[in-house]
C-alpha cells in the first residue's frame, strides 16, 4: 500500500503536537458508500523494549483471512498520552508498506477523532494511507458519555467539552463492556458504528482487529491457524 511520508516520526512532543494540529485540517468525515469486500485490523503490542505490529486483512462477510503482516521494531518514542501514534506509527508503517491486498476499510486498535486534537491513531494513519479508517478502542482516552444499555447494538455518544459528537460508546455484545468507536478519516460516525457491528460476531472486538491482536501476542506459527479463531 502507498503510505504518505508527510513528516518524520522522531519529533519532540511540541513538534509532534504541531504536526497533529497541521494534519487536523486534512480530516474528511463523510458517509461511507463503498462496497465492503476486504477489511483490515491493525494492532500494536509492546514487550521487552520492542514494538510488535500486526495487520490482518479478511474478506467480508466470510471473514476469511486473506493476508497477514507482522513487523517488529525497537521502541523509539516514549509513552505520552495523546501522542501514541508517534510510538506506534513507525512499526505500522512497515506493515502497511508491504501489504499486498488493499482493504476497503481499516480498523485500528485506538482512537479516531476522539482525541484532544482529533488526531488519534486511526485519523493520523488514515490520512497517511488515504483510506477510510475507524478507531475501535478498548478504553476511553477523551470525552464524556453516559453508559449505554447492555444490549448489542446499543450506544451512547461520546462528547467533547463543547458537546460535539466525537465518537460512540458501543455495545457489541449483550452484557459486555462496550468499545469506544470514533471515525478516523474518509468515514463518518454513523458508518463507523455500522461497520464495527457488521464485523463483530460472538466476541467483543471486530474480527479483523481481534485477529491482529492475537498476532501481536503470539508467535508466528499462529498465522496458519487464524481461521480457527473466528
Amino acid at each position: 500500500m502507498k503510505f504518505k511520508s508527510l513528516h518524520p516520526w522522531d519529533l519532540s512532543p511540541p513538534q509532534a503536537i504541531k504536526v497533529q494540529n497541521k494534519l487536523k485540517g486534512k480530516i474528511k468525515l463523510k458517509k461511507w458508500s463503498g462496497t465492503l469486500k476486504l477489511v483490515a485490523g491493525a494492532d500494536v503490542a509492546f514487550k521487552k523494549g520492542r514494538a510488535l505490529a500486526a495487520v490482518v486483512v479478511v474478506s467480508y462477510p466470510e471473514f476469511k483471512v486473506i493476508e497477514c503482516v507482522r513487523k517488529s521494531t525497537k521502541i523509539s518514542y516514549p509513552y505520552i498520552p495523546g501522542l501514541l501514534t508517534f510510538r506506534e506509527g513507525p512499526v505500522l508503517e512497515k506493515c502497511f508498506k508491504v501489504l499486498r491486498n488493499e482493504p476497503d476499510v481499516i480498523i485500528f486498535d485506538g482512537q479516531g477523532i476522539a482525541h484532544p486534537r482529533n488526531m488519534g491513531l486511526a485519523t493520523h494513519l488514515g490520512i497517511l494511507l488515504n483510506k477510510p479508517s475507524i478507531g475501535c478502542a478498548k478504553t476511553l482516552l477523551f470525552g464524556n458519555y453516559v453508559e449505554p444499555p447492555a444490549l448489542r447494538g446499543a450506544f451512547s455518544y461520546l462528547l467533547d467539552k463543547q458537546g460535539k459528537k466525537i465518537g460512540a460508546v458501543l455495545r457489541t455484545r449483550d452484557f459486555t463492556k462496550p468499545v469506544y468507536v470514533s471515525p478516523g478519516h474518509k468515514i463518518n460516525l454513523t458508518s463507523s458504528i455500522k461497520i464495527i457491528l457488521l464485523c463483530t460476531g460472538k466476541y467483543r472486538l471486530p474480527q479483523p482487529l481481534r485477529l491482529a491482536h492475537h498476532l501481536t501476542k503470539h508467535s508466528k506459527n499462529l498465522l496458519p491457524k487464524l481461521k480457527f479463531l473466528l
